[in-house]
């Protein structure tokens, strides 16, 4: 539901797990999109309107945050064309404001987390968000030796060659500079050069391109560096990676450096003191937004002093010390010619509006999700009617209201399925909450035999961040599961498709768009994937509330595949210790546990786990590395802590190696207990757990 539906604070608890799960699904979808392939369905501003619906929601239900959140996210995979390169210093993304309340709740998070006095100033910066791609440049000895593009933030696309085509990006450094040191900053068409080239292209008979920022994007990208060095990009430079040595102490003499080295940097970026004065800066370039002569989408705020901003750190893939203040969404209206029914990977079903295309903004959109029943009954949305839009909320695009009085004649109210549209005709159900009322999402009761929820199984199981098997995508699965020779209903099913073949690849070379390279080729890319990390081999069995982030703290906790399997299975037949010791990691919550009780209480799930598990070999986790007294220790932190926040804590001790749970248990290692300290110190007592003061930790543990 969007906020014009429902409020946020009137969501009941399942209506939020539902949106949040669908959010998660449709974000993912759309960062595929914009980072990876510059090909983006959407605009900047019904992206954010995601985002920030999910932002609200999960910060209503804390509880319900699911670890595949977006927030935990960053960018997309690398793509497979260029050559990677890690980044020393992770590339994250910002949180996002979207009011002048928005901007004061983060000066107020950031002076909390800081323990500031009212009346203590803070200093920050205020820039145009530039709406290119991000470019981080590594010099070596004033020399640049390197480029990549934030592809997932940890590991980026090799652009270097394509970088030094690039006029703004000086290959020598002016004057004296650290040894190392890596600048980041946006790359970008002025508006005007973009029309030439698009003036250019329609001359030469090309099609044309949609928008500035896509076309930046893929001129970088391209594998001949000519191609790049004949569009005239640009180049803005206002952050830094890893430095060897930091030649300034605040945010805005870092940048007066970045323009002594012969960077072109923003001529509007000031210092600020309050919020007050941010949001003017903020009003005042909009009003200039027109005039600039490059795209921007808002105004990027930064603590200054970097000392602050080093204390500050980092969460999930946002640093606590910057936020973007987004410019407004767009509107208009169109006719719902349809709706139409799609099965999700659960089996949950979501509606889903098909519009008459409509430009919004410079954007075609052609769809909404209307998320359930109870959003269709309460705009009384029908087949034929005119509905206002908008590229934001919770749904892409919003659908805000219906004009009734443009109704048409005989239109009829819409009846939501009570069976699936399945073969199988399999009646949908609705889940109860945990009051045992009717919650809002309805479910094909199927399960696994429903095809639809199979075929969404297998499409996660190949996706990127899970098995990531080459060749193997959407289609081929579709592809693969009616096939009567080669049938693929199961996991294990895509590593025995070369034996089932016998080998001699007359069954697969045989069969229309197909080949022997092409059967040789996935052959081999599924040999490639036979041995897979835990956290992806976790995440890859598709267990509802098992995202990402959580995957990887199961891998991190467990070790190793077989003692996350006994695990589970000590979970799933209801053994206390078990369930004790999952639910003290940090962010495994009960709705995980559960969700992982149930699919491995089921005996098909157990069967495709066993089959899958024979057929592959799990590489244990990678465990962190750091030399610190504290580093492989599991820490809880309890009580009200005095010289530093709680989440400041939580970040310290990780960033020493330590993992950090929620609650004692027999796995604790220490317990860092403050003033108040209650039950946690009770039970580390009773569990003979060493419990230390915050003074003993600093002393201990911090250098």
């Amino acid at each position: 539901m969007d906020q014009i539906e429902t409020a946020v604070e009137e969501l009941s608890e399942a209506a939020a797990a539902s949106e949040l799960e669908r959010l998660a699904r449709e974000i993912a979808y759309h960062d595929k999109l914009y980072h990876g392939d510059d090909a983006p369905e959407i605009s900047d501003a019904a992206y954010d309107a995601l985002w920030r619906r999910n932002r609200a929601i999960e910060h209503r239900f804390t509880h319900l945050k699911r670890t595949d959140s977006p927030s935990h996210r960053v960018g997309a995979p690398v793509s497979e064309r260029f050559e990677k390169i890690g980044h020393s210093v992770a590339m994250l993304s910002l949180d996002n404001a979207f009011s002048e309340e928005d901007v004061g709740d983060f000066v107020e998070r950031v002076r909390r987390f800081l323990k500031m006095d009212p009346g203590q100033p803070l200093g920050l910066t205020a820039e145009p968000k530039i709406d290119g791609l991000s470019l981080s440049l590594r010099y070596e000895d004033g020399k640049l030796v390197s480029a990549a593009t934030r592809g997932d933030g940890q590991t980026g696309e090799d652009v270097t060659a394509n970088a030094r085509t690039i006029t703004d990006i000086p290959a020598v450094l002016s004057g004296i500079v650290p040894k190392v040191l890596e600048i980041r900053g946006e790359v970008y068409f002025l508006n005007a050069d973009f029309v030439a080239v698009n003036e250019r292209q329609e001359r030469e008979g090309k099609p044309v391109y949609a928008n500035p920022r896509n076309t930046a994007a893929g001129s970088l990208r391209q594998l001949d560096p000519n191609i790049t060095a004949s569009r005239p990009l640009k180049f803005f430079a206002y952050a830094w990676g890893e430095v060897s040595e930091m030649p300034a102490d605040t945010q805005m003499r870092m940048i007066d450096f970045l323009r002594a080295c012969g960077f072109r940097t923003n001529p509007l970026m000031v210092r600020c003191e309050d919020v007050a004065s941010l949001v003017a800066h903020y009003r005042q370039i909009e009003a200039m937004r027109a005039e600039l002569g490059y795209d921007i989408d808002g105004v990027v705020y930064k603590v200054d002093d970097l000392a602050l901003q080093r204390r500050l750190g980092f969460v999930s893939r946002n640093p606590r010390w910057a936020i973007a203040h987004k410019f407004p969404a767009e509107k208009a209206v169109t006719v719902l010619n349809d709706i139409d029914i799609q099965v999700g990977r659960t089996g949950a079903l979501t509606p889903v509006a098909r519009l008459q295309p409509v430009t919004v903004g410079g954007v075609v959109v052609t769809n909404a999700t209307l998320h359930n029943a109870e959003e269709i009954e309460r705009l009384d949305v029908r087949p034929g009617d005119t509905v206002t839009v908008q590229r934001a909320g919770d749904v892409i695009p919003q659908v805000l209201s219906v004009i009734t009085e443009k109704r048409p004649s005989g239109a009829e109210k819409y009846v939501f399925p009570t069976i699936c549209p399945c073969d199988l005709k399999t009646p949908v159900v609705r889940e109860e909450t945990a009051s045992g009322e009717a919650g809002v999402i309805r479910r094909c009761s199927g399960e696994f035999a429903c095809p639809y929820q199979r075929i969404e199984h297998l499409r996660h199981f190949v996706s990127r961040r899970a098995f990531d098997i080459d060749g193997l995508g959407e289609k081929q699965i579709a592809f693969f599961y009616d096939d009567p020779d080669l049938p693929v209903r199961a996991p294990a099913d895509i590593f025995t498709l070369q034996k089932r073949d016998g080998g001699n690849l007359k069954k697969l070379a045989a069969k229309e768009g197909w080949g022997a390279t092409s059967a040789e080729k996935l052959f081999a890319a599924i040999e490639q994937r036979r041995t897979i990390g835990l956290d992806r081999m976790i995440y890859g069995l598709g267990i509802r509330h098992v995202g990402e982030n959580t995957a990887r703290t199961l891998a991190r906790s467990y070790g190793s595949w077989n003692a996350f399997h006994d695990a589970v299975l000590s979970v799933a037949n209801e053994e206390e210790e078990a369930r004790e010791e999952m639910v003290a990691l940090d962010d495994i919550g009960p709705a995980v546990i559960e969700a992982i009780a149930r699919y491995f209480s089921e005996d098909h799930n157990r069967a495709l786990v066993e089959q899958l598990a024979d057929e592959v070999n799990v590489e244990d986790a990678e465990q962190p590395v750091a030399n610190s007294a504290v580093s492989g220790k599991t820490v809880v932190f309890t009580g009200a802590l005095e010289r530093m926040s709680r989440d400041e804590a939580k970040a310290m001790a990780e960033q020493m190696g330590a993992k950090v749970a929620g609650s004692v248990s027999k796995k604790t290692d220490l317990v860092v207990a403050g003033p108040g300290a209650g039950s946690k110190l009770k039970k580390a007592q009773d569990l003979d757990v060493e419990v230390i003061d915050e003074d003993t930790w600093f002393e201990r543990y911090v250098k």
